[in-house]
């Protein structure tokens, strides 16, 4: 039976554009069912609807705490009823409100090496880093998300990235967002195989 996938995008949507693909090309034995963002102009949601695929905006109301946050969204993403859940660029931190509803099922994407550079603006800070010596590579990591914790669950996959400063931020950060896309890819592979 073919795995249903949410995934969660905040911004441009490069590693759901690359999911997507690779379900339509048969690489991954899923079907994306479902793009949900918590930002009206998120470039993923039109990636998603350019797919024929289902979206839903779930966007934080005035004076709403993050549980009660995590709550409606863990509702909408349970309504297309996933085998998995993606966190492609979804830049805010859940909480188990949301964790509990998917347990062992949210798989997330981070541009480090694990125990390295948690939080938003990794590559930058890796680049940063390199060019004041401190760094020779960087990496990318995908992981289970069990928890609260910021990008430090259960590691399914990583690839090491050399930090070349002779060339610039700009290229790096390409490389980086290309390896994303194919150890994204291949994990999911992997786990909607199992």
């Amino acid at each position: 039976m073919t795995n249903r996938l949410v995934v969660l995008a905040s911004g441009s949507g490069s590693n759901l554009q690359a999911v997507i693909d690779a379900c339509s090309a048969g690489s991954i034995d899923a079907e994306v069912v479902g793009v949900v963002s918590n930002r009206i102009d998120a470039y993923g949601l039109v990636r998603a609807e350019e797919a024929g695929i289902d979206t839903e905006l779930v966007q934080r109301l005035d004076g709403e705490v993050r549980q009660d946050y995590d709550t409606r969204l863990a509702g909408a993403v349970s309504s297309f009823e996933p085998d998995w859940v993606v966190l492609a660029g979804w830049m805010r931190l859940l909480t188990m409100n949301f964790l509990a509803h998917f347990p062992e099922r949210v798989v997330n994407l981070h541009p480090a090496l694990p125990g390295q550079l948690p939080g938003t603006r990794a590559i930058e800070r890796a680049w940063t880093e390199a060019c004041a010596g401190t760094r020779t590579s960087s990496g990318v990591m995908v992981h289970l998300v069990p928890d609260e914790g910021v990008d430090d669950g259960p590691v399914l996959a990583v690839r090491e990235i050399p930090v070349d400063t002779s060339g610039t931020l700009e290229s790096f950060a390409e490389l980086v967002h290309t390896t994303e896309h194919a150890l994204l890819v291949e994990t999911l592979s992997t786990l909607c195989s199992e």
